[in-house]
């Protein structure tokens, strides 16, 4: 991204992440509906849970910053972050599966997490996440002009 020299680094740092959030939404457009998302949701609810979990709305949202999804049993609702869009699809499912199984067994106790163990790239997507994490974590330093 070229941004002109007179500009502040608040400045930069502001467009920047006004031009992110907008690739963002563009990439969004071309990633998955919140149809196709419920399609997926029913999907791997089928192939790890037997179909037990079935969820009556599943939606990306944008005020979710600390989560990368959440679910309201009681409503049968799913929510994923929009800041998952973009991310591997195995990371997406992951996610999905997690909160799938909290339809199942609210809470993190042992039995939420052997269902979890039914989908076989846990471990690898919550290592991406957290690797996500670490990074927001660290200090950005300034690009080069013009880079």
């Amino acid at each position: 991204m070229l941004i002109p020299a007179r500009m502040s680094e608040a400045e930069e740092q502001r467009w920047v992440g006004v031009m992110l959030d907008k690739l963002a939404a563009q990439e969004s457009k071309r990633i998955l509906g919140d149809e196709e998302l419920t399609e997926r949701a029913e999907r791997l609810s089928a192939q790890y849970f037997e179909g037990r979990a079935r969820p009556d709305s599943v939606r990306w949202v944008t005020n979710q910053n600390t989560r990368w999804g959440s679910c309201t049993p009681a409503e049968g609702s799913i929510r994923l972050s929009h800041r998952l869009q973009g991310m591997p699809e195995y990371v997406v499912d992951y996610v999905l599966v997690h909160e799938l199984a909290h339809l199942l067994v609210p809470g993190h106790g042992p039995r939420f997490w052997e269902l979890l163990e039914a989908y076989p790239r846990t471990e690898r997507a919550r290592g991406y996440l957290e690797g996500v994490v670490a990074a927001d974590r660290l200090p950005h330093l300034p690009a080069a002009r013009g880079e």
